[in-house]
């Protein structure tokens, strides 16, 4: 191995820790960690972002499948589905693209866009995004638990994380003292891993239809992060969360299209 590889193996810096660091950010799941490990370690964890979609998919889609198998009618299957997923999340997704669709939309300075962003209160703007995309995720969990398609569900979650990983990467902070702030700097490595992880996973859960899944969901965040840019020059949690969200209806948009 030349010096070249062993450099860039060094970049990487993965530890089986990273899995745990990112459960316990993304989601409300007890793991038994050690928190200020994890913390000093969430930068590096964001290659594991795509596993921890992927688990949460396979949650819902579980708890979807086995609520229609039983009688449950598809659309009450798919909104259990759906608040089970907001529960295990804290709602930390849903939460952040309401926050960045009441910020972006308001305000006549960065500072106080990022002030309404900050403010645990839901305006206008936020609500109806969050309407619609909730409508949005419910319409297509409603198609995917019709087929009996488990797989869907895993590759969405993987697919849906990814661009939070990118975002992290290409884009400056636009507070310096936020959630996202706390994480730490993302490097190309990570996201190369990260990358190659969703492909994976996603390729062996629907087979080729994973790439234009893919591809999809990372191009429709890019109008969220080129408003971000010129409202807040930069990302925020918010904006990631804003990612997530719309990254997931742009997923099951392309499924459902194909089914």
């Amino acid at each position: 191995m030349n010096d070249t590889s062993k450099n860039w193996l060094a970049k990487l810096d993965l530890a089986p820790t990273d899995i745990a660091a990112a459960f316990t950010l993304l989601t409300r799941f007890p793991l038994p960690v050690d928190h200020a490990k994890t913390g000093e370690r969430a930068a590096h964890a964001a290659w594991a972002y795509p596993i921890v979609g992927a688990i949460l998919g396979l949650i819902a889609g579980i708890i979807a499948l086995t609520l229609a198998t039983i009688g449950v009618q598809t659309g009450i299957s798919a909104a259990i589905a759906i608040g089970a997923l907001m529960l295990f999340t804290g709602a930390l997704h849903e939460d952040g693209l309401s926050d960045c669709a009441d910020g972006l939309g308001g305000g006549t300075t960065i500072q106080r866009r990022l002030e309404i962003m900050k403010d645990s209160r839901i305006g206008a703007y936020g609500a109806a995004a969050l309407g619609a995309v909730i409508l949005a995720r419910w319409s297509g969990y409603d198609a995917v638990i019709t087929v009996d398609w488990l797989w869907a569900f895993i590759a969405v979650g993987a697919a849906s994380r990814l661009p939070m990983v990118l975002v992290m990467y290409a884009m400056p902070l636009a507070r310096p003292d936020g959630l996202a702030a706390t994480v730490g700097l993302v490097t190309a490595p990570i996201v190369l891993i990260a990358t190659l992880l969703t492909l994976v996973i996603c390729v062996l859960a629907i087979g080729l239809l994973a790439v234009p899944m893919i591809l999809i969901a990372v191009l429709a965040c890019l109008p969220l992060c080129w408003l971000a840019w010129r409202r807040i020059e930069g990302y925020t949690g918010d904006i990631l969360g804003g990612c997530q969200q719309i990254a997931e209806v742009a997923a099951l948009a392309t499924l459902t299209t194909i089914l």
